[in-house]
C-alpha cells in the first residue's frame, strides 16, 4: 500500500521556478512509492492551517518554497502536536536553513533527498509559545525581509536585504533590554538582536559564529550594542563580515532559553517574516523536536 504524501508548494516563491520542475518532482515522489496531494498556498499562514487541519492523514509532508514556507508548515506540525517527517525542496531566496542543512538548491536534487530514508532530528525553537525554524531577531535589518518586495526578493537574491538595510542606516533604532540566561543578566542599548539555529543568515555565512551544530539543543546568540559613532559602527561591520575576530560592541553566546525584556514594544521576525510586537521575549530551544529528510 502507497505511503501518502502531502506536497505544499508556495506557487510564488524564488521567481515561481517550481512551475518548471513540478512535474519532474512529482514523478520522483510516485516512482518512490508515494501516493501524492499536492496543495499550493493561497495566503500567509496558510500552509499551518493545512497542516492543522489535515497533517495528521499524511505519512510524509514534503513543502517547497522559501524559509518563511518551512516554518509555517513546522507550526502547524508544533499546533498540530504532530510527529510526522518532512522534506524540504528550497525555492526562496536566500534558504538559510536549506544551506546549513545542506539540502541542494536544484530542486529536483531536493526532491530526490525529501523522498529518501536519511533523517536529521533539529531543533526549532519556541517563542512565546510560537514556532520558528532557525532565527528570531529585531533591529536593524530585520524589517528588510518582510519590507523588502517579493520581486526585489527575487531579482537580488540576498543582495535585496543588504540594498533595503543600507537605507536605513541613517535612522538606527535602538532598544534598551534586559537579557538573562543561565543564571547570569545583563542590560545594554541595541539596535539588533539575533537567535539562530543556522550556519548562515540572510545568505551570509559565519555571522551566527563558529562551531554551529543544528541538533545541540542550543542556540546562537548575537545581541548588537548601539553604536555611538561610525568608527564603532564601522567596528561592527566589520565583526559581522569576519574582517576582525572580535569586539566588545558584540554579545555572543549560546544558551538553550533567553529571556529578553525591553521597556517598548519592539517588531520581531520570525524566519524573516513578522513575527509581533513584544515587550517581554523568552525564546526556548525544543532539541531534535523535528525531524528532516536530507
Amino acid at each position: 500500500m502507497s505511503q501518502k504524501l502531502l506536497f505544499i508548494l508556495n506557487p510564488h516563491s524564488g521567481k515561481g521556478q517550481i512551475k518548471f520542475h513540478l512535474v519532474d518532482i512529482v514523478d520522483i515522489m510516485v516512482k518512490a512509492g508515494f501516493e501524492v496531494t499536492i496543495y499550493t498556498t493561497q495566503a500567509q499562514a496558510d500552509a499551518t492551517r493545512k497542516v492543522v487541519e489535515d497533517g495528521a492523514l499524511y505519512d510524509r509532508i514534503v513543502c517547497s518554497g522559501g524559509d518563511g514556507t518551512l516554518d509555517e508548515v513546522m507550526t502547524g506540525l508544533m499546533q498540530a502536536e504532530l510527529d510526522i517527517p518532512i522534506g524540504y525542496i528550497p525555492a526562496g531566496s536566500t534558504n538559510d536553513f536549506a544551506n546549513s542543512l545542506g539540502i541542494p538548491k536544484e530542486m529536483v536534487k531536493s526532491a530526490e533527498l525529501a523522498v529518501g530514508e536519511k533523517l536529521f532530528p533539529c531543533d526549532i525553537g519556541d517563542f512565546n509559545a510560537d514556532t520558528f525554524v532557525y532565527v528570531a531577531a529585531f533591529g536593524l535589518f530585520t524589517e528588510v525581509s518582510y519590507k523588502t518586495s517579493q520581486q526585489l526578493k527575487n531579482i537580488f537574491g540576498h543582495v535585496a536585504y543588504i540594498m533595503e538595510g543600507v537605507k536605513q542606516l541613517h535612522d538606527i533604532p535602538s532598544y534598551h533590554m534586559q537579557v538573562e540566561y543561565d543564571g547570569k543578566i545583563f542590560q545594554d542599548e541595541f539596535v539588533f538582536g539575533m537567535i539562530t539555529n543556522s550556519i548562515s543568515v540572510g545568505g551570509f555565512k559565519g555571522m551566527t559564529g563558529s562551531d554551529v551544530k543544528l541538533d545541540d539543543g542550543v542556540f546562537e546568540v548575537t545581541l548588537i550594542k548601539t553604536p555611538k559613532n561610525p568608527i564603532e559602527l564601522n567596528e561592527i561591520l566589520a565583526c559581522l563580515t569576519n574582517m576582525i575576530d572580535d569586539t566588545d560592541l558584540i554579545y555572543s553566546f549560546k544558551t538553550s532559553c533567553v529571556h529578553i525584556l525591553s521597556k517598548e514594544e519592539v517588531s520581531w521576525t520570525l524566519d524573516g517574516e513578522f513575527g509581533g510586537i513584544h515587550e517581554d521575549v523568552t525564546v526556548r530551544n525544543l532539541k531534535q523536536r523535528v525531524k528532516i529528510f536530507c
